[in-house]
């Protein structure tokens, strides 16, 4: 992990807030609990069409020189940090919760690749400014308390001609107890209603739940520093394109910005 360097005026691993009562800590004592079967989910798409899909959504996008310096930020069980260092590149992982990283080191022994992962908070990045290539998060934004601080963060660990790509879905518009008792295969199959009721108590308190979204972000991105601000609605159709543990009843969008 030395091959990234930080910067100590960000809060130190010890200081992240720790599972409570508090919003914050409501949010990652959630995720813990879910972390055993995002991993399984995670392995499945690295095992089946779901590594090539994404792969085609995600090369073109990528400044050209390699290898990169690429941040994923809300890693989770590490899909997208496994899949882009199978491509070569120097991949940095992070995530607020320490469950959901070990599940990715799991992954990424098994898969015998090289990945970093830290315990880090997205709106406060322990990195030196422009250290990055390329920012890339997956169903990170909406869980923020704060959307509109970690766009700069990420602006500001990125090199000038730095690349975000950003995948995400208007959760807030949506009922997660709703989306649980869907018919059919899905990645919330099988959750049990305990768990979806938290899901939706949080959701009910996260500031982006209210915004009307993708507009907000790229809007957002623009204010942080950001330009050439790109949205694609035709992600979900291509990924999930056929139902299985995977597939994700809410549609997706894709954000890519140029610093």
């Amino acid at each position: 992990m030395s091959q990234y360097a930080t910067d100590t005026a960000c809060a130190t691993p010890d200081a992240l807030p720790v599972p409570g009562s508090t919003l914050t800590g409501r949010i990652e004592n959630y995720w813990s609990r879910r972390a055993e079967s995002y991993g399984e989910i995670r392995r499945h798409e690295l095992a089946c069409e779901k590594k090539s899909l994404w792969l085609a959504e995600i090369m073109p996008h990528l400044p050209e020189a390699r290898p990169l310096r690429i941040l994923d930020v809300g890693t989770g069980a590490g899909f997208f940090a496994i899949l882009l260092a199978e491509q070569g590149h120097c991949v940095c992982g992070v995530d607020m919760t320490q469950a959901m990283l070990d599940e990715g080191a799991a992954l990424a022994r098994q898969a015998g690749c090289d990945v970093a992962f830290q315990r880090m908070d997205a709106c406060c990045l322990e990195f030196e400014s422009a250290s990055f290539d390329a920012v890339i998060s997956r169903n990170l934004t909406w869980t923020l308390q704060d959307a509109a601080a970690a766009y700069r963060e990420w602006n500001r660990v990125l090199r000038p001609g730095g690349v975000l790509l950003n995948f995400d879905a208007d959760y807030g518009s949506v009922s997660f107890l709703d989306l649980a008792h869907q018919p059919g295969v899905h990645a919330h199959a099988g959750v049990n209603d305990d768990m979806m009721l938290e899901c939706e108590n949080i959701r009910r308190q996260l500031p982006l739940s209210s915004e009307s979204r993708p507009v907000w972000d790229v809007q957002t991105l623009r204010n942080s520093g950001f330009s050439d601000c790109w949205c694609d609605h035709g992600l979900s159709a291509r990924i999930y394109a056929h139902r299985d543990e995977t597939y994700n009843p809410v549609p997706m969008f894709a954000l890519r910005a140029i610093k």
